[in-house]
């Protein structure tokens, strides 16, 4: 069976496809001995070798889903010591998070060893929903706030896209599309609502669930197609873990 270069490294978790590319573009990618070339395809029979290591053949990929505690840095490893993510799960080659969440934030992290499922689910094209409970301080946003959130915030890199926000208690869901950085304190302060605590309970069709603080576990197939699919998860799942991340979360 024959393959795009590129994919074969993101499967083999070197990089996601995209940093593929550019890896081949800069001719650091050889095969059989030979300086590889975009778009370039390879069969099970070649040899694959990155800036001088020998690629393995691709095993079977693993993701995991975990509680990123607040404090914990969202990152293989931390040049100043700080403790990041990957010091919390198994010890699995070429295992990355997806995407980030900020030190001070915390709930549903994703690591994978998946280079295609990470361009899924963080590439803005495919714009899957991510949940985060908010507490905030300054009292209880009006109507009028919630429909200026829901609109789109003028930040200092654009305007945010259309996102939902439900009242909780003391505190918000907001429902983003996006993923830029520090996003939703972003948008909440900018309506005068500072954000105290943040966090993400659901990414696509995935909960949180009952995880607890620096727990993870692995996602096996149905977890997956949950995930980039929650528009088939059966309605009555999907109403029973709405409930009770609510019943957690308020």
């Amino acid at each position: 069976m024959t393959e795009r270069l590129q994919k074969r490294l993101a499967r083999a978790g070197v990089a996601s496809r995209r940093a593929a590319e550019e890896l081949i573009t800069a001719g650091r990618v050889q095969v059989n001995g030979d300086v590889a070339t975009l778009g370039q395809s390879v069969t099970e029979d070649d040899l694959v070798v990155v800036d001088g290591q020998i690629v393995a053949q691709p095993a079977a990929h693993r993701t995991f889903a975990m509680y990123k505690k607040r404090g914990i840095i969202t990152t293989s490893h931390d040049e100043k010591g700080r403790p990041a993510v990957l010091d919390y799960v198994p010890q699995v080659p070429g295992l990355h998070p997806v995407g980030r969440l900020d030190r001070d934030s915390e709930g549903l992290l994703l690591l994978t060893t998946d280079g295609e499922l990470t361009l899924r689910l963080t590439h803005p094209r495919y714009q899957h929903e991510k949940v985060y409970r908010a507490w905030i301080d300054g009292g209880l946003p009006s109507d009028e706030v919630l429909d200026e959130l829901e609109d789109g915030i003028e930040l200092e890199d654009g305007l945010t896209a259309p996102a939902r926000v439900d009242r909780a208690g003391l505190g918000l869901y907001v429902t983003i599309r996006e993923g830029r950085n520090r996003q939703v304190r972003r948008m909440l302060e900018a309506v005068g609502y500072p954000v105290t605590r943040l966090v993400r309970v659901r990414l696509g069709g995935l909960w949180l669930e009952d995880l607890r603080p620096g727990e993870w576990r692995e996602l096996d197939e149905r977890d997956l197609h949950d995930l980039e699919h929650p528009e088939l998860v059966p309605e009555n799942v999907w109403h029973r873990k709405q409930k009770l991340t609510h019943e957690r979360w308020g």
